[in-house]
């Protein structure tokens, strides 16, 4: 299983527009540090999946039939942008999966053009070519899902983005399925108070002592996040990394 991760910011995205923050001055200066919305390209053999569909220039990184699926974990419009173009294309419809939002996102059901969606329900794996998926509900201002992913060499991925903290169930799935890499939420430093509908520092690293994976990476990073971590960087474990655009993990390692 190969993981990239296309994009890894939050909603606001670094640099955040009118801030002159250290991070955001750092990342107009220099590519390297801007992040993108939150999007991850799972693939397996000839399985790609599209986990989000925030990016706005879908059609121009993947060309038709090179996707398997979109799988979206929610529908708030960082994650979910993309399809807005995306849809009004001509040929193969394209299978997008996601949690069961009545109301998704603007007319994206009502206008859905050659987008396909499917609904999923909470713990009920479904196969997508050499991939399976098993939605885990999360904590979120919308119908959110996480995903557990496995291929069929048995290499185990936790993708969970936005949340804060984890619901009993879904900590008590993943502790038994026991992923080798998370991918986890982290958009806000370290704060006084309880963080509202994404983790902060503290939150992640607990979520992260809980699960115990061999290999967390932080995403969905706000420019609060990542200036926070010009100076703190360091100090997270050594099993816990940030993540940045277009970083490529080729394999999930499951060895704790």
């Amino acid at each position: 299983m190969r993981v990239t991760f296309l994009g890894t910011g939050d909603a606001g995205g670094v640099p955040l527009y009118g801030c002159n923050c250290p991070a955001c001055t750092r990342a107009r200066a220099v590519t390297d540090f801007q992040r993108r919305p939150c999007t991850a390209l799972v693939e397996s053999g000839d399985s790609r999946i599209l986990i989000d569909a925030g990016l706005t220039d879908l059609a121009e990184r993947f060309p038709p039939g090179s996707l398997s699926a979109i799988v979206l974990t929610h529908f708030h419009p960082d994650h979910v942008q993309g399809l807005f173009h995306l849809r009004w294309g001509t040929g193969d419809r394209i299978p997008v999966y996601g949690p069961p939002d009545a109301e998704g996102c603007a007319d994206l059901y009502k206008n859905h053009g050659l987008l396909e969606f499917r609904r999923l329900s909470k713990f009920e794996p479904v196969t997508l070519g050499k991939l399976t998926l098993t939605p885990l509900p999360l904590i979120h201002s919308k119908v959110t899902f996480g995903y557990a992913i496995e291929d069929s060499g048995s290499q185990r991925f936790a993708y969970l983005t936005d949340t804060v903290g984890l619901p009993a169930q879904t900590e008590q799935f993943l502790r038994a399925w026991q992923p080798g890499l998370v991918a986890l939420d982290c958009t806000h430093p370290p704060q006084g108070d309880f963080p509202r509908n994404h983790n902060d520092v503290g939150l992640a690293l607990a979520i992260a002592e809980t699960l115990s994976p061999a290999k967390v990476w932080l995403t969905h990073i706000s420019h609060e996040m990542d200036y926070w971590l010009l100076q703190n960087a360091s100090d997270l474990p050594s099993h816990i990394q940030v993540a940045h655009d277009l970083q490529v993990i080729p394999e999930v390692d499951n060895t704790v």
